[in-house]
């Protein structure tokens, strides 16, 4: 049977026995170009929502009236409606809270009207519905939460609409499983990959609805060559490593003022590297600088000051270039990768109070970057050099023994790690040339994807909320952020870094504080700036 034998069936039941009586309605109670009966209307034609019924009506047909729109309250006059039928109408919105009253309304058929917009309350407190239909109109979506508080639903029709199957429907496709209620959906509509297939043959799986963006939150004046991240006594900080104003530089949040505040400086000159450990309430900075020696600063416990406690390896570190902190067999240590020729990379590990040289790596290399990193259940220090192609050195016998190095590989001048779905994957920064995103294979790092990347000084993966991105810094361009594809397995163009745009970005790091997350960017030639992280539901 069509919905409109399903109509004057309804209206049949409705008006029952009432509907071989004669009965006049009192004045004023039949508005012109309707019929009334006892218990139901039929208004044709009419150039508005009539006003004056029955406050005892059961049924209201509603068909080709000038009616442009259904506002809030519409029915509040007759309270007692269990069937309203629109049908080919003019109206093409429908607002929130049209149907306030009508808390016994059983059937609800607004069909082949041209409706375009719908308000996702629209339909607030019709809790005796059980038979809606918004069949053969002009709804391209449905608004989230339109059927929310329906519980009585059985039966709903979509049908004929020219509904457009992307990430708007996908709450849709969510709820019809969850629902005591057979639904009639139809085709979709569009996109043009999905057109003419049931809407109930998609798989809400398929659907990538979640977006990311990072925009500007605020700015910090000094350039910077260095940003870490680190909780101290279960508050997140960060600390700068700002060459040009001689010091290391540590923020925190002002939870008053929503913003990140100078909380403590150390006077490191010409520092390229602040380089942060926590020991229980003992706080540590390496103070990694090209001139005048590398310093261990540290602060015994909460409420004192950092103080310079040690000189590092004076005679192995001339010119430092980079530091990473690594754990190795249960102890920290440090591993600063020197730049000249005299000079040599050394791991310093903790002995009694202080830290100091357990080996000399790479010497008369001249290294620009150290990175630490686990490969089959033990550590590994990969050395970028400005002399050959990197270095893979792995942990054995209480010293790192050279391992390999990494082919198609030159002229790399930082590598950063980040590990997902059980793989390794390494970033290699390339001045000129491409970058390159490289994955292990139980023996060696094989290229995985070339990017153009002219003028980059680093290329730094990034694990955020559930995001897995790399930012390519350039000199040149904006700097740009890519996120892992998991279908993939591919680096994709996300989002560009700015405005502001970064001045020689030299390196990055995110902070998650009071339920917010932030990056970093630290630059060289620029103040640092620091972007806020936002997650975007595509299918509000």
């Amino acid at each position: 049977m069509g919905g409109a034998g399903v109509v004057l069936l309804l209206l049949l039941l409705l008006a029952g026995a009432g509907a071989g009586v004669a009965w006049r309605p009192p004045k004023g109670k039949c508005p012109p170009s309707c019929s009334c009966s006892k218990d139901s209307a039929l208004c044709e034609g009419s150039p508005d929502l009539p006003e004056s019924f029955s406050p005892t009506l059961l049924s209201l047909s509603l068909v080709r009236t000038g009616i442009t729109q259904l506002k809030a309250g519409s029915f509040l006059r007759v309270p007692t409606l269990h069937l309203l039928l629109f049908t080919s109408n003019s109206f093409s919105v429908i607002e929130d809270d049209a149907f306030a009253g009508l808390s016994h309304l059983q059937y609800l058929f607004i069909e082949d009207n041209d409706i375009g917009s719908i308000s996702k309350n629209a339909l607030r407190g019709l809790r005796s519905l059980t038979h809606l239909s918004l069949a053969s109109n002009n709804l391209e979506t449905l608004p989230r939460f339109l059927f929310r508080g329906l519980e009585t639903l059985t039966h709903v029709d979509l049908r004929g609409n020219p509904i457009q199957c992307d990430c708007r429907v996908l709450w849709l496709l969510q709820w019809m499983p969850t629902v005591n209620a057979s639904v009639g959906t139809g085709a979709c509509a569009g996109p043009t990959a999905l057109a003419h297939m049931q809407l109930r043959h998609l798989d809400p799986k398929t659907f990538k609805c979640r977006a990311i963006e990072l925009s500007w939150f605020q700015t910090v004046g000094e350039a910077a060559l260095g940003v870490e991240s680190f909780s101290y006594q279960g508050e997140p900080h960060i600390i700068l490593a700002q060459p040009f104003a001689g010091r290391c530089l540590i923020l925190t949040w002002d939870y008053s003022l929503q913003r990140f505040r100078p909380e403590e400086e150390l006077s490191a000159p010409s520092v390229v590297s602040c380089k942060p450990l926590v020991l229980g309430p003992s706080f540590f900075v390496l103070a990694a600088r090209l001139w005048g020696g590398s310093q261990l600063w540290a602060r015994p416990g909460p409420g004192l000051r950092l103080a310079p406690t040690q000189a590092l390896a004076p005679r192995r570190l001339l010119r430092p270039n980079d530091a990473e902190l690594l754990w190795l067999d249960g102890q920290p240590c440090f591993v600063v990768a020197d730049a000249s020729k005299a000079g040599s990379t050394t791991l310093l590990c903790r002995d009694g109070p202080g830290f100091y040289p357990r080996q000399s790596l790479h010497a008369w290399h001249r290294d620009t970057d150290a990175e630490a990193l686990e490969l089959d259940g033990r550590p590994h220090l990969l050395l970028a050099s400005a002399s050959q192609r990197p270095v893979l050195f792995h942990w054995l016998g209480g010293r790192f023994e050279r391992r390999t190095d990494i082919p198609e590989a030159e002229d790399v001048y930082a590598t950063r790690h980040f590990q997902a779905g059980g793989d390794v994957f390494l970033c290699l920064t390339r001045y000129i040339g491409d970058s390159m995103v490289m994955r292990w294979d139980g023996s060696m790092f094989r290229l995985l994807q070339r990017l153009p990347s002219r003028g980059a000084h680093v290329f730094q993966p990034l694990l955020i909320a559930r995001d897995q991105l790399a930012i390519l810094g350039s000199d040149f361009a904006f700097s740009q952020v890519l996120r892992l594809e998991p279908d993939k397995g591919l680096l994709e163009p996300l989002q560009e870094l700015g405005p502001p745009a970064l001045v020689a970005p030299r390196a990055f790091a995110h902070v998650t504080v009071a339920g917010r997350r932030f990056l970093f960017a630290a630059c060289f030639k620029g103040p640092t700036q620091i972007y806020q992280h936002h997650e975007l539901d595509l299918s509000a």
